[in-house]
């Protein structure tokens, strides 16, 4: 009966050493987004933004390792990475849609939306290892986030400025 069990398993080609990295930057990235987004106290923070990368990272991941085993299993397999992408993205357009919302006439969370859907991509690109992808991404997403977001608020326009700190009383 264990040697049946056994032989369902598939063990990853991906060293758990590398996963763990993997994960750990995809996690990482979807935090510092997440960071600018909990301190403007947006409906999707921290917790967010790191488990979609962390999700993105896992089905890229996923992907990898099925192409490998079906490449392995059937030498002809021609495996389509581009279905998990387009799978990534739908689910992290779903989530993303969620914290859009209309009121008073003004259209709230486009830029938590669009966070959303950035963290889902870094995720992706690191569950691959594609960390130059992921870092470009996570240093113009802060550039945009930060020094944007500023300009935007000087020149009066839509975006709201961070929230005054919780008082201590």
């Amino acid at each position: 009966m264990f040697a049946e069990l056994a032989k369902d398993i598939h063990w990853t080609g991906t060293p758990p050493i590398v996963i763990a990295v993997r994960f750990t930057v995809a996690a990482l990235c979807g935090m510092i987004v997440g960071i600018d987004r909990e301190w403007r106290r947006r409906p999707a923070g921290l917790r967010t933004h790191m488990l979609v990368s962390l999700a993105s990272a896992a089905f890229a991941l996923i992907a990898h390792e099925m192409a490998i085993l079906a490449v392995k299993q059937d030498g002809s397999a021609s495996p389509d990475p581009t279905r998990v992408v387009e799978a990534v993205t739908a689910g992290a357009a779903f989530l993303a849609a969620g914290t859009i919302f209309r009121s008073n006439g003004n259209i709230q969370g486009i830029t938590t939306g669009a966070s959303i859907w950035l963290s889902a991509a870094m995720g992706a690109a690191c569950g691959v290892g594609f960390y130059a992808i992921a870092g470009f991404s996570l240093i113009l997403a802060l550039v945009i986030l930060f020094v944007v977001g500023g300009i935007t608020h000087a020149l009066g326009t839509n975006e709201s400025p961070p929230a005054d700190p919780p008082s201590k009383d």
